[in-house]
């Protein structure tokens, strides 16, 4: 299961308006916040920095190795799309992510929002990761600074589809023989009345995994509270789980 979240600072320019003091002092503010988590036997961990000639910066050979490991994002400066809307300005100054001890917890510094805050966690209770990502976001929030939040439109983030809860969740499920045509047809037709996407186990635009493992995800972030998501998802696993019994076993 994978529960993330894209926070903006109230006092900063969104990513597309902030020059390249605004990213380094981000960076330089979150860094208290981490030091925080760092020093909590719940959190522990690290940050790893892209900003050059600080103590916490990486070597090429090791940011590679966390982007890898999934831990990281890629370069942002390669994306045409975050370019053009001035996103990626200033690579890679004021970028870098905090990954907990366990691996569990991760916060993205300065890609697309100025915070994308992830749980991970492997298990069937819902409301573990859910609660740990609460409890995760209040301690950012209370030592980085109020998040950018709005009464009409919920959080604040860079791309309008985040708007709302700004929250992605999903997780990984295996499904043979609802897949064994090769395709997610059949779980899309389970999924979609619940407002629930299905997608290749690597996210958007990719293939099923081999043991027919799939993602599923809510497609709303607007309109929507936390608790509907989390209802949502588990009435689609129940749902899918059941589907999955009653058909043909694959060959």
């Amino acid at each position: 299961m994978r529960v993330r979240v894209g926070r903006n600072l109230k006092d900063f320019p969104l990513p597309g308006a902030m020059s390249k003091e605004d990213r380094i002092k981000l960076e330089q503010q979150m860094l208290k916040a981490f030091k925080n988590l760092m020093a909590d036997s719940a959190y522990g961990g690290r940050y790893y920095s892209l900003t050059p000639g600080i103590p916490e910066s990486i070597s090429d050979s090791e940011y590679n190795k966390l982007v890898k490991e999934h831990l990281m994002f890629k370069d942002m400066a390669a994306d045409p799309y975050l370019e053009s809307a001035g996103i990626s300005s200033d690579w890679p100054y004021g970028r870098g992510c905090y990954v907990s001890q366990d691996r569990g917890f991760i916060v993205w510094v300065g890609e697309e929002d100025h915070l994308r805050i992830m749980c991970m966690k492997k298990g069937t209770v819902l409301n573990d990761v859910f609660d740990r990502l609460k409890g995760a976001c209040d301690v950012v929030e209370k030592n980085s600074g109020v998040f950018a939040h709005s009464a009409d439109y919920g959080y604040v983030t860079s791309c309008p589809t985040n708007l709302g809860t700004g929250m992605r969740a999903s997780l990984h499920l295996q499904l043979p023989n609802l897949t064994a045509d090769g395709t997610e047809a059949k779980a899309k037709a389970v999924c979609k009345p619940l407002g629930l996407s299905v997608r290749g186990a690597g996210g958007e635009h990719t293939p099923i995994g081999a043991d027919g493992t799939v993602d599923i995800s809510p497609s709303a972030r607007l309109m929507i509270e936390e608790a509907d998501i989390i209802c949502a998802l588990y009435e689609g696993i129940k749902l899918l789980l059941a589907e999955e019994k009653k058909a043909p076993k694959r060959k």
